[in-house]
C-alpha cells in the first residue's frame, strides 16, 4: 500500500525558515553583532548567558563580551577574533532562523563562502568609521559568485561616529553602487550600534533621521521562497541497497537525498551520466511505500529494470535532463593556501560524484577594486576569484549554477592529500550589471571546507 502527501502536509512551509550569514572585515562587530540579536530577541539560555559573564569578567571586563555568545573555539576567545564558521538557532514568533557568523580576517576567507553558500541572506557589517575596504567588496563579491539573493549593509558603530546621518549616507552610495555592478539587486542598508543596541532589535533613540527597519524586523519581515519542490528534480545516489535477505531476496534500491524537484511512481528517469532509461517503480521513505517524494526528503528509488546504477550517478526525470559534459566553464573563487595553475591535475567533486580532472585554461581573474577582469592571470592564489575551464576525465550532468545549487556546484581537491583547492560554480555565476539576483537558489548543500 502507497502513502500520497504533499509537502504542505508534511512538514512546517520552509518560508518560516530564513538561512543568513554574517560578514565583514576584522572588529567590525559581526560576533557583537550576532550576539546583540541573541540577547536582545530572548534567544540566550541563563546558563550561556552566565558562562559569558564569567568569561567576560575574566577577561577583566566590566560588562558581558556578546561576542563570545558566538566565538565558540578556545583559540577564538582567547585571541577575541572569530576563525571557524559559528552556526547559531533561534526563533521569534514570526521566522525560525539559521545564522552562520564569518571571520573576517582575510586567510579565514573560505569559511565565508561555507556560511554564505546556504544562506538566502548576508548581512556585511561595515565599520562607520573606515566605510567600504577591500575586505568588504571581497564579501560582496563572494555574495554575487554564490547568487545570495538578499544584500544587507549594516553600518556599524554608529555611536563612535556621531551618529551622522552624512557618514551612513556616504558609506551606503559607495556600496550600493559597487554591490549593483556585480548584479545584487536587493540591498538593504541600515545604521547600527552592535554594542549600544541601536537598530538591532530595538530602533534607535540616536538616529531619528532613519525610518527604515531594524534588522531584526527585517529578517523577520524579508521575503523568502525556496521551495525546492518546483525546482529541476534531481537525485545523487549515495547508496546502492542490497539487503539479500529471505524476506527481500532480489531488492535493489538506490538511496539519496532528493536535492531538487519531485520523483512520481511510473515517471519515466534518466540514469546520468550512462544515459540509460527505466521507470520509477516504487519510492521507499522512512519505512514506507510513498507514491510521491519531494526536495531534501532521503529516499530509496526502486526501478523497474535492472540497470548498473552505482554511488555518484544521477537520476533524473527523462524530459528534463541535464547535459553530461567533459568541459566545464565556472566560475571559482580559489580557497588554499596552494596556488591552482594551468596544468594543474585535480579531483572535481560534483555532487555525490568524484572524478578526476585538469585545469586547462584560467581566462581572467577579478579585480576587486573596480570589477575589471584581469586576463589569463599565471596563478589563483587564496581568496582569487576568477574563471577557469576543465577538462574531466568522465562526462558529468551539470546545471548551470544559476538556477541550482545543488548540481551547479563542485569543489577541487588536491588528489594527494584530499585539501579543499576551489570552490566553482558552473557557468557565469555573476549577474550582468543590472541583472537581479534570482532567489533561483537551493539552500541546503553548501560546501564543508
Amino acid at each position: 500500500m502507497t502513502t500520497t502527501t504533499t509537502p504542505a502536509t508534511a512538514e512546517l512551509t520552509t518560508s518560516a525558515l530564513l538561512r543568513f550569514a554574517t560578514a565583514g572585515s576584522v572588529d567590525d562587530g559581526k560576533s557583537t553583532l550576532v550576539g546583540r540579536l541573541l540577547h536582545d530577541s530572548k534567544s540566550v539560555l541563563a546558563d550561556q548567558m552566565e558562562a559569558v559573564e564569567r568569561a567576560s569578567a575574566g577577561r577583566g571586563q566590566d560588562t558581558p563580551d556578546l561576542a563570545l555568545l558566538t566565538d565558540g573555539l578556545r583559540a577564538e576567545r582567547e585571541q577575541g577574533i572569530t576563525i571557524d564558521v559559528a552556526y547559531r538557532y533561534f526563533a521569534t514568533p514570526k521566522r525560525r532562523f539559521i545564522l552562520a557568523d564569518t571571520p573576517g580576517h582575510v586567510q579565514y576567507t573560505r569559511n565565508m563562502v561555507t556560511g554564505a553558500s546556504t544562506a538566502e541572506l548576508t548581512v556585511i557589517l561595515v565599520d562607520a568609521r573606515n566605510g567600504v575596504v577591500e575586505q568588504t567588496r571581497r564579501h560582496a563579491a563572494i555574495a554575487a559568485l554564490l547568487r545570495v539573493p538578499h544584500v544587507v549593509l549594516a553600518v556599524n558603530k554608529m555611536d563612535l561616529a556621531g551618529y551622522r546621518e552624512s557618514v551612513f549616507a556616504a558609506i551606503a552610495e559607495e556600496f550600493t553602487a559597487y554591490a549593483t555592478g556585480l548584479g545584487i539587486g536587493e540591498i538593504t542598508t541600515i545604521p547600527i550600534s552592535a554594542l549600544a543596541g541601536d537598530n538591532v532589535v530595538e530602533p534607535s533613540a540616536h538616529m531619528d533621521w532613519y525610518s527604515g527597519p531594524t534588522v531584526l524586523e527585517y529578517l523577520e519581515s524579508v521575503p523568502v521562497g525556496h521551495d525546492l519542490t518546483h525546482h529541476h528534480a534531481r537525485l545523487p545516489v549515495q547508496y546502492v541497497i542490497r539487503p539479500r535477505t529471505a524476506e527481500h531476496p532480489d531488492y535493489r534500491g538506490y538511496a539519496g537525498q532528493i536535492a531538487s524537484g519531485t520523483f512520481r511512481v511510473g515517471e519515466q528517469v534518466t540514469i546520468l551520466p550512462s544515459g540509460r532509461t527505466t521507470r520509477i517503480a516504487g519510492i521507499d521513505l522512512l519505512g514506507k511505500r510513498v507514491d510521491t517524494a519531494w526536495a531534501r526528503q532521503s529516499v530509496t528509488v526502486l526501478l523497474e529494470d535492472d540497470l548498473d546504477v552505482a554511488r555518484g550517478d544521477l537520476i533524473v526525470p527523462t524530459r528534463d535532463a541535464p547535459p553530461t559534459t567533459r568541459d566545464i566553464q565556472a566560475t571559482v573563487c580559489h580557497v588554499a593556501d596552494e596556488a591552482l595553475t594551468v596544468g594543474h591535475r585535480v579531483l572535481l567533486k560534483h555532487g555525490t560524484r568524484t572524478v578526476k580532472a585538469i585545469v586547462e585554461a584560467i581566462p581572467a581573474r577579478l579585480t576587486l577594486d573596480d570589477l575589471s577582469l584581469h586576463p589569463h592571470p599565471a596563478r589563483l592564489v587564496a581568496n582569487d576569484i576568477a574563471h577557469v575551464t576543465l577538462r574531466t576525465a568522465e562526462p558529468l550532468p551539470v546545471d548551470p549554477y544559476a538556477t541550482s545549487r545543488s548540481t551547479g556546484s563542485f569543489i577541487l581537491i588536491d588528489p594527494g592529500d584530499g585539501t579543499t583547492l576551489t570552490a566553482g560554480m558552473v557557468g557565469e555565476s555573476f549577474a550582468a550589471p543590472g541583472e537581479r539576483i534570482e532567489e533561483s537558489a537551493e539552500g541546503d548543500e553548501g560546501w564543508d571546507f
